[in-house]
Parts: C-alpha cells; structure tokens; sequence
C-alpha cells in the first residue's frame, strides 16, 4: 500500500537541519509536499529554496528582508505568499492543512511555533532543543492537549528513540530501563589544554571534527554546553531524572547514543554522522526511507573510543547536570545566558573560556525560582535571564 503524503511545514528550513531535510524530501517525490518554509532574515537563500519547492508560504522574521523577497518571487513568477513575524510562524507551524512540523529553528526563537504545532496536534520532529529546556511541561502539556506526536531529531535522542521498544510515550520512562547514555564526540578542543581554550576564537570553536552545524550550535558543542542541554531536553522526552542520564564521550560520532537495561543490556544505535539519518527516520516512522547516506564500515573504521567528559574543562556540562537536579527555572535561565554569552564570543567580545562564568553568574543570582506555567511566562523567565547574563557580560569586560 502506498504511503500517504505527508505536508510539511520547514521551520528553520535555510540552517543545516532545514537544508537536510529538504535533500531528504527531494530524494522522494510524490511522498512528501512542502507547505511552508520559514526563515529568520536569510531571504535570498529563502528565495531560492521557494523557487525550487514552490511552497504555499514562506515566512522571515525581519519585515525589510520579506518585502525584498516578496519583490524577487514576484518578478520570478514564484505564487509563494511571503509573511513575516512570530505570529506568522505559529500560523503555518499549526495550519489546518499541515500535518507534520519540523522544528528547527535554533533558540528560544523556536519555542513559540513549536508550542503551536503542538497544541494543533501536527507530527512535531523535534530538532529545537529548547522547547524541552525552556519550557518542557509547557510542551509536553500542549502535545498531550493536541494530541501532537513528537519525534526526536537530535543524533542522541533519535538513537535512543530507537533503541527504546515501539510505542513508547512522550515523557513517560519505560520500564526495564536503567539509564541512558548520550555520546558526545568532545568538539574540537577536546584534547586542548586550558590555555588554549582561553585564546580559542570563534573560527576555531565552529570547526567541528565530525559534524557541520551552525555557528551557535558549533560553539555549544565546543564548550560542550549542546551536550548538557541535551541531558535536560532527554530528561523530558524519556522521563528519567538526571541521576540516570550520563554522557560518554565518543570521538568517532559513530554511536550516536546507548540505552543501559535492567538485564545488563546495552542498545546502541550506529551510524555515519549525518544528520540526515534521524531526519529520514522521523519523516517516515515507522518505515524506513533512503536518507542519501552512505553505508557504515565498521571495518574501515576500525576503532570506537570511550571516554569519560572532564568536567573541570568543560563546566558548562557541569552546569547543566546542576539545572537539571535544581529543575524549575533553572534550565531555562541557563539556556537564555548560554545564548547571550555565546553571542558575545562570536562578536569577539567575550572569552571562550568566560563562557560558563557567564552562565554560572545567571544562574546563582536568578536563584530558585519556579518553571513558568504558560509560554508568556518562560519567556518572561528568559528575557530576565537575558539580562542577568548582560550583567555578568559587564562585569567580564570591566
């Protein structure tokens, strides 16, 4: 029997994980039909993807860069209906004729569309992050209302997804499971000294060994800040506490992450880093599709390495374990100061290395705190922690 097609709305759709899933959904036409794609104020890369894939809307966050873009479709001839804004996105994230959203718009720019889909019931492939950090019984609470499947497309929480047994729910621990590993490759500072990290620039810490991200993304990874977010974004997909979540570092991104049984089991599931895996995986669950990825050699490979992370040297991981442990606000007030902090390295205008202090100084003096109830409330939260973060920004530059 034939698959149905499936509507797509492409949040994020010019970034890395956009721009994959797009090659993905090329690679079988007739199966899948693009209904919208958003970017933040990248218009001529928008442009050009409307132009290909002739979607039905296509949404930018800068209102100067949409009425460029509304001018280049019009004199192509492309039918694309430009909108703008944040309304905009939560529009197409939940329009009654898309079925399935993929999130992938990085920040806590993502967390209002995404909460959107949910509450409209749509298939949500999960590639933002901090929708479950900022705000993850927000989330959960609006998928279950809506009805909304969610299906991981980070590398980690794609593997352990599959290394779970089916029909599995959404925030709800399965039984038999002991804990869960998230593999992490180190980035590229993982064998550098502390001084070297301190004179890293912002070339050096996006040129990740095995992975091609974004920028912020490639900073997070390389103070491995991405990998204790995912411990928390883990957290509340799988419904275990912190104390049964660890991260092993894995140089080869090969397996891209384990889960420990009761029996003494270990699944793992393996694969070349490519993101386009978990993103076949989730576009045609529970089938499996052609992702356009070459085969795994384990032969060629020859070698997987293991070790355990240093905290000393990368304490934003260290910060997260402690997020997740003192829950409420916590994660979120620390993924809003990773964000500001990580800003300002990429604009030269904070050390690598103060990266965490940044974060660590947000987050003692935001204090206890309870989560945010609603969305207006977590970005409430956020935009407090933002300034707390600018604050402790301050002070390093003093």
């Amino acid at each position: 029997m034939q698959a149905p097609v499936r509507t797509l709305t492409i949040l994020g759709a010019t970034g890395s994980i956009g721009l994959s899933t797009l090659d993905v959904v090329a690679r079988h036409p007739g199966r899948y039909r693009v209904f919208a794609l958003a970017a933040h104020r990248r218009g001529d890369a928008l442009a050009a993807l409307c132009l290909r894939h002739s979607p039905r809307y296509a949404v930018l966050g800068d209102a100067q860069a949409a009425d460029a873009m509304r001018e280049t479709l019009a004199a192509r001839g492309c039918g694309t209906e430009v909108l703008c804004g944040e309304a905009a996105l939560a529009q197409v994230a939940a329009h009654p004729d898309v079925d399935t959203v993929m999130a992938a718009i990085v920040g806590a720019a993502g967390l209002t569309p995404a909460v959107a889909a949910a509450r409209a019931g749509k298939r949500i492939l999960l590639a933002n992050k901090e929708a479950l950090v900022m705000a993850g019984e927000v989330f959960l609470r609006a998928c279950r209302d809506g009805g909304a499947t969610v299906l991981p497309i980070d590398s980690e929480h794609n593997a352990i997804f599959q290394c779970l047994p089916a029909g599995q729910h959404t925030g709800v621990a399965v039984p038999g499971v002991r804990r869960i590993l998230l593999t992490a490759s180190g980035g590229p500072f993982r064998r550098a000294s502390a001084a070297e990290m301190a004179r890293a620039t912002p070339e050096q810490a996006c040129a990740h060994p095995n992975w091609s991200m974004g920028r912020k993304i490639s900073v997070d990874s390389a103070t491995m800040m991405n990998k204790g977010l995912e411990l928390i974004e883990a957290s509340y997909l799988f419904g275990l506490p912190e104390s049964r979540l660890d991260v092993l570092v894995h140089p080869q991104s090969i397996v891209h992450s384990m889960v420990e049984y009761e029996d003494g089991s270990m699944l793992a599931q393996l694969g070349n880093p490519d993101m386009r895996t978990p993103i076949a995986h989730a576009l045609a669950h529970p089938e499996r599709i052609d992702s356009g990825v070459a085969p795994l050699s384990l032969a060629t490979i020859g070698r997987l390495e293991f070790e355990a992370p240093d905290l000393q040297r990368f304490p934003c991981l260290r910060l997260a374990h402690e997020a997740l442990r003192a829950g409420g606000a916590a994660p979120c007030v620390l993924n809003a100061a990773n964000e500001v902090a990580v800003a300002a390295f990429l604009e030269r205008r904070l050390r690598f290395t103060d990266i965490a202090g940044v974060a660590e100084a947000a987050l003692r003096a935001a204090g206890a705190r309870p989560a945010g109830a609603d969305v207006e409330a977590v970005l409430e939260t956020d935009r407090e922690a933002r300034a707390l973060a600018r604050h402790a920004l301050e002070r390093c530059a003093a």
